[in-house]
């Protein structure tokens, strides 16, 4: 794309409105229109923000030639349909997590990216959050050595979130634990064996079909001889939140906090040390760079469960505005891009079928790894 501004449109002014000043201090960016089905809500946030296109109806949005990507923030089940959607209309994509709810609508997304020579990148938070690229930054300079096992783990309650979560199968939502342990060291899921353990209440299997209260998957990276495990939890299971990562390297590892906000711990050789994770700001255009540690969110009137259980998903979305931003144009491929999100995704999709099938290795499909 040339240098002018992108347009982009805010779909989803929930968790989504976060993103709304980040673009509007981007220098690569126009904050053009935002959609909300509620429109006196619409209309609010356009006016508070001061955006005047604002819309009730996706559809409509999508005609608007001006509009140049769409960034979805709206409930899971809507991703793939809303994606495939706007690929078709001839707009870039950015999405909030995951992908979509099955293996075809993400085959479906990387089809229609490889047609059009559109741009879809996932926004996954914990891959560009202050501790992933602290580790990232150790790695990248030799302090880990070789990676010899990675883990990671998204434990969560729930509880009195909207009804369309209740009882969803734990893995359905596993990117923010599968996408570090693949981003690091920049891998490819090839095969996955998972196992459900527990079981939840009674009044929420049905919906979903799924009765465990954990999955816990292993992860066989392709063309390497790494594995990586990861565990997700989301209902009846004691545990303070927990979005975390561990990497075991040959020189150190780097271990995340077992409780929120202490620090995290380096291993060098058997020698543990404690240790502060810093900000990574300094990465960003100016503009932006006081949106690792605040946001729209920060007041008590204004708080969204997605980003106080997230602990502000660690200074990510900055980062992830400016990767989506700089792909669009340089012209070149964001991480994750629609293979890439595809494979994360994927995974989590395949690891709940190898629970209820008792843990057979489940292949991912070819669409998912890089060419």
């Amino acid at each position: 794309m040339s240098q002018k501004p992108i347009n982009i449109a805010i779909i989803g002014l929930g968790f989504g409105a976060e993103f709304i000043p980040i673009y509007q201090k981007h220098p690569l960016a126009n904050m053009y229109a935002v959609c909300q089905r509620n429109k006196e809500k619409a209309e609010e946030i356009g006016k508070a923000f001061g955006i005047e296109k604002v819309y009730t109806d996706y559809d409509e949005l999508l005609k608007d030639p001006n509009i140049d990507a769409v960034h979805i923030n709206t409930p899971i089940q809507n991703h793939a349909e809303q994606s495939i959607k706007a690929l078709k209309a001839g707009k870039h994509v950015a999405c909030t997590v995951p992908m979509a709810t099955t293996v075809d609508e993400c085959r479906q997304i990387v089809e229609l990216c490889e047609e059009t020579g559109l741009t879809y990148m996932m926004m996954e938070t914990v891959i560009y959050s202050r501790e992933f690229l602290f580790v990232k930054e150790m790695y990248e300079k030799g302090e880990l050595g070789k990676i010899q096992f990675l883990r990671a783990s998204h434990q969560q309650e729930m509880a009195g979130w909207p009804g369309y979560w209740e009882g969803l199968p734990p893995m359905h939502y596993a990117t923010h634990c599968v996408g570090p342990v693949l981003a690091l060291p920049k891998g490819q899921a090839e095969y996955v064996s998972c196992l459900g353990s527990g079981r939840i209440d009674e009044n929420l299997i049905p919906k979903y079909g799924s009765p465990f209260a954990i999955e816990t998957c292993h992860i066989k990276l392709k063309d390497s001889d790494l594995a990586a495990e990861v565990t997700r939890s989301l209902f009846n299971t004691a545990r303070q939140y927990r979005e975390s990562f561990d990497v075991y390297g040959s020189k150190k590892s780097f271990e995340w906090t077992l409780i929120e906000h202490e620090d995290s711990v380096i291993h060098t050789g058997e020698v543990p040390e404690k240790v502060k994770i810093p900000d990574y700001a300094h990465l960003l255009p100016e503009g932006i760079q006081k949106f690792t540690t605040q946001g729209v969110y920060d007041s008590d009137e204004n708080q969204h469960l997605s980003f106080t259980q997230g602990s502000g998903h660690g200074g990510s979305h900055p980062h992830l505005v400016d990767e989506f931003l700089n792909a669009l144009t340089e012209g070149r491929a964001p991480y994750p891009d629609a293979r890439q999100s595809a494979n994360i995704t994927c995974v989590g999709i395949l690891a709940h079928e190898s629970a209820m099938d008792g843990g057979k290795i489940k292949y991912l499909p070819e669409f998912t790894l890089s060419k």
